[in-house]
């Protein structure tokens, strides 16, 4: 069962990422396990709350700041408490070259998990991987949904189930149901 929220975020991710040269790139994870569909040449996941990316940048064991060719969050930056800080903290974690790939929620329920704080739209993520530090013109960023999609976030069951003979896939720039992009350092 995929939700229908990440049907169209999961394609682009998918082109955007087959692109790079996968095989080459250690990755890194934060919360989520999206990256586990991908061939990395390592991946590691990074866990809330044993590591907290809004603390500082994950650290090896003689306290060195761990790199990175890829660093990715899937449906986590809506839950930080300071996404600012922990997006700046990404950027000191990627190598010269590396890449952030960062999906967020915007129209849908609020969901604390722990806790449940922002929403970005695709500007409003490419504003904020600027502000962190990121070069505007290394920034790629996409959003997806529709009213029909607005409306079945509302229903009890939750998240939506796609359902291809139901769920139209059209994009409509005035209800998006989830953003992501990828920026390079």
């Amino acid at each position: 069962m995929t939700s229908l929220n990440r049907i169209v975020m999961q394609r682009s991710t998918r082109e955007w990422l087959n692109a790079l040269p996968l095989d080459q790139m250690e990755a890194a994870e934060i919360s989520g396990k999206h990256g586990r569909r991908f061939a990395f040449r390592s991946y590691e996941r990074f866990r809330y709350p044993k590591q907290d990316i809004c603390e500082g940048p994950f650290l090896d064991d003689d306290g060195m700041v761990r790199k990175f060719d890829i660093v990715m969050a899937n449906q986590v930056w809506e839950h930080l408490e300071r996404p600012y800080r922990a997006t700046r903290n990404v950027l000191r974690m990627l190598r010269v070259g590396g890449y952030f790939w960062v999906a967020v929620p915007f129209f849908i329920r609020h969901h604390a998990s722990p806790v449940d704080c922002s929403r970005w739209n695709a500007r409003g993520l490419k504003n904020l991987l600027i502000e962190c530090g990121f070069d505007e013109e290394n920034i790629r960023a996409e959003q997806w949904g529709n009213r029909n999609a607005a409306l079945r976030n509302l229903e009890d069951t939750w998240p939506p189930v796609y359902d291809p003979e139901r769920d139209d896939l059209t994009n409509d720039p005035n209800f998006p149901i989830c953003a992501w992009a990828l920026a390079r350092k």
